[in-house]
């Protein structure tokens, strides 16, 4: 553990210190909450739009810090060489994995605390008062980040170079963000057999169970059954995370395909 933390602030210091990528990372869920907030504005059932695009953007935020930002970030370092390196370093190799995850919590953190400050500060956005919503927020964070990791690490396998990691990883995650509930709200308005779609994947549990937490009782009968069904969103999210660390053991390389 010891290890992996070293590794994890190795990994912050290499991010901090690019400064684009850092202004990208935590200024685009704001601007297109700013977008959006501005555009679409009033109030569905009596819950306010900004609100609704809020525990949406959250979701997306977590995904983006962890899914596609290893995703393209793994893919690049493995066609440089650095994991081949790495491998043959006495660090163990979870320590690597660890690293990434811890680093990527604390991105993923300071995004959503941003956002949220973004919200309430531009468009009055209520955050709960009670212990009880941001007990969900925990765990529905911690489960949707571990998964998204996760499939952020396995996905980056698939692209054959650098140049073609930012594709291969960033489509899926842009075509998720559309039927997952993110853009498009309230998520009703989506044609079933699409809402079934995106239920296969955590990106749509995640915004669901950030829903119940910023738009309370009141936010319940826009979703596609009435309820926000948290034991059906932390069974699917654990699910992910079941799977995502069995999609990793299976695909996960440490030195690119032309190496063998």
């Amino acid at each position: 553990m010891t290890m992996g933390t070293s590794r994890a602030w190795f990994e912050l210091k290499v991010f901090f210190r690019e400064r684009e990528q850092v202004v990208f990372t935590f200024a685009l869920p704001i601007l297109l909450l700013i977008l959006f907030g501005t555009i679409f504005t009033g109030d569905v059932n009596g819950v306010a739009v900004s609100q609704l695009y809020t525990a949406g953007l959250v979701a997306a935020g977590v995904m983006s810090a962890s899914f596609q930002n290893l995703g393209i970030a793994i893919a690049a370092e493995r066609e440089a060489g650095g994991l081949k390196r790495l491998a043959g370093t006495p660090m163990p190799k979870h320590a690597y994995f660890t690293g990434k995850v811890l680093s990527v919590l604390v991105i993923a953190a300071v995004e959503a605390v941003l956002l949220l400050a973004a919200a309430v500060l531009l468009y009055g956005v209520k955050l709960p008062g009670e212990v009880g919503p941001w007990l969900t927020f925990c765990w529905v964070f911690a489960l949707g980040l571990t998964a998204t990791c996760l499939m952020g690490v396995a996905i980056s396998g698939l692209p054959r170079s650098a140049k073609g990691a930012s594709a291969v990883v960033t489509l899926p995650f842009l075509v998720l963000q559309f039927i997952s509930g993110v853009y498009i709200v309230p998520y009703t308005q989506l044609p079933g057999w699409l809402i079934d779609f995106a239920s296969i994947f955590p990106l749509r549990w995640m915004c669901q169970g950030f829903r119940s937490v910023f738009l309370g009782d009141a936010g319940a009968v826009l979703e596609p059954s009435g309820s926000y069904d948290l034991d059906r969103v932390a069974l699917v999210l654990a699910a992910w995370v079941v799977g995502g660390l069995v999609l990793c053991l299976l695909t996960f390389r440490w030195k690119s395909r032309r190496e063998g």
